[in-house]
C-alpha cells in the first residue's frame, strides 16, 4: 500500500474510533451497520461546531433506515427519529407538525412572511421596537432553514431569496444587530432575553475582500461607468460583519482610482499607507513607544487578537509618575486596548497582515 493511501486510512481509522473531530462533516458508509456500531459512526460527524454545523451528514450506500431506526429506540427513543435524524425536505420546506402536535413554520411561508411584511429597503430607523424583534426572529429563523436546506439536493433553484435580496436583508440584520449591542447594559439584558442573533450563519454567506477588488477592476475596466457595480459592492460590505468596518477604507479607495486603474497593487500600497497613518496617529494620541508599539502590532496581526497578558503591554505605554492613581492607570490602559484592538479589526485580512510599516509612500502619491 502507498504511502499516501496508508495516511488517508489511518485518518479515517481515528474519525471512525472516537477521535473528537468536530470539522468532520459527512461520512460514506459501505457497510450493514448495526446497533451500537450505527450509532457510534454517525456520531463521528455530529460534533457540533457552531452554528453553520450543527448537524452531520451521512451519506448511505446500503438501506440503513430499518437499522438506524432500531438503533435510536433502543438507546434513545423510538419517537426521537425527527430529533435525531433530519426530518424530510418538504418538511423544512412546507412546514410541518410534530410529535408533540406543535407546528413548525417552513421555509417558503416565512419568506413570503418576510416580504410582506418588510419589504425592501428595510428602514430599521422607523421600525417599532417590537417590528425589530419581530425582523430578528423570522430573518434568524430563514437562515436556520436555509443552512439546513442547502444540505438538500432538492433545494437548488428553490432558494427564493436571490443573493442581492439577502444581502439587502442581512445589512439590516446587522444594522439591529449593532444597534442592540450598543444599548445601555440593562436595556441590552432585557432584549437578549427576547431574541438571539445567529451571526455565525450572517457569515457562512458573506462576501470576501478578493470579490470586491475583482468587482471594483471591472468597475475600472468599464471606464467607471456602471453604478451597478459600485452598488453591488455597497450592498455587499453591508451585508458582511467584517468587511463594515472597512468600508471608509474601501469607499476611499475607489474614490482615488482611474479608468483603467491596476487594482490589486494599488489597494496593497493604499492599505499599506493607512496601516501606518492609524497606528501613527494613535501612537500620537496616547504618546505610545513607536518601535515597542509596531513590534508589537505585529505579534497581534500574526495571533489574531490584542493580548494585554503579561508585560509587553506595559512597555508599549508611555511612562507615569508613580503617585499617579490606579484608576487613572486602567482608564488609560483600557482606551489604548480598544485603539488597538479597533485598529486590528479594520486592517486584518486586508493584505499582508504584518505590523505598519514606516516612510511608506501616501495615497495621494500613488500612480493609479
Amino acid at each position: 500500500m502507498k504511502n499516501r493511501e496508508l495516511d488517508l486510512l489511518i485518518v479515517v481509522n481515528m474519525f471512525l474510533t472516537g477521535f473528537d473531530a468536530k470539522t468532520l462533516n459527512t461520512l460514506w458508509v459501505d457497510k450493514n451497520l448495526k446497533m451500537h456500531g450505527l450509532i457510534q459512526a454517525y456520531s463521528r460527524t455530529n460534533r457540533i461546531l457552531n452554528e453553520v454545523k450543527n448537524c452531520g451528514n451521512i451519506i448511505c450506500f446500503r438501506n440503513l433506515e430499518l437499522a438506524a431506526n432500531e438503533a435510536i429506540g433502543l438507546f434513545g427513543n423510538s419517537d426521537t427519529q425527527g430529533i435525531v435524524l433530519l426530518r424530510s425536505f418538504e418538511d423544512y420546506y412546507n412546514g410541518y407538525t410534530d410529535s408533540e402536535n406543535e407546528y413548525h413554520e417552513g421555509y417558503e411561508e416565512t419568506v413570503k412572511q418576510l416580504r410582506e411584511q418588510y419589504p425592501l429597503p428595510v428602514g430599521t430607523d422607523v421600525m417599532t421596537e417590537e417590528a425589530k424583534k419581530d425582523f430578528i426572529k423570522k430573518y434568524s429563523y430563514i437562515m436556520k432553514l436555509f443552512n439546513i436546506l442547502s444540505t438538500f439536493d432538492a433545494f437548488e433553484g428553490k432558494e427564493l431569496l436571490g443573493e442581492q435580496e439577502r444581502q439587502h436583508y442581512a445589512s439590516a440584520y446587522i444594522e439591529l444587530y449593532y444597534e442592540f449591542k450598543n444599548m445601555r447594559k440593562g436595556e441590552a439584558e432585557d432584549v437578549n432575553n427576547d431574541i438571539a442573533f445567529e451571526m455565525e450563519l450572517i457569515k457562512q454567506d458573506e462576501i470576501s475582500i478578493d470579490r470586491i477588488l475583482w468587482l471594483i477592476q471591472e468597475y475600472a475596466k468599464d471606464h467607471m461607468q456602471d453604478m451597478e457595480i459600485i452598488a453591488k459592492i455597497r450592498n455587499a460590505v453591508n451585508a458582511s460583519p467584517d468587511l463594515r468596518n472597512k468600508k471608509d477604507l474601501i469607499e476611499r479607495f475607489i474614490e482615488g482610482i482611474t479608468p483603467g486603474s491596476e487594482v490589486d497593487g494599488n489597494w496593497e500600497e493604499f492599505i499599506k499607507q493607512q496601516k501606518a497613518e492609524a497606528l501613527q496617529q494613535i501612537i500620537e494620541e496616547e504618546k505610545l513607544k513607536p518601535i515597542e508599539t509596531r513590534n508589537f502590532m505585529e505579534i497581534a496581526f500574526r495571533n489574531g487578537f490584542v493580548s494585554i497578558s503579561g508585560t509587553f503591554f506595559a512597555q508599549i505605554s508611555p511612562a507615569m509618575s508613580r503617585f499617579a492613581k490606579d484608576n487613572k492607570r486602567e482608564e488609560m490602559r483600557q482606551r489604548v486596548y480598544e485603539k488597538l484592538c479597533a485598529y486590528l479589526e479594520k486592517f486584518k485580512g486586508l493584505g499582508n497582515d504584518t505590523a505598519a510599516e514606516e516612510n511608506v509612500p501616501t495615497w495621494k502619491s500613488l500612480k493609479v
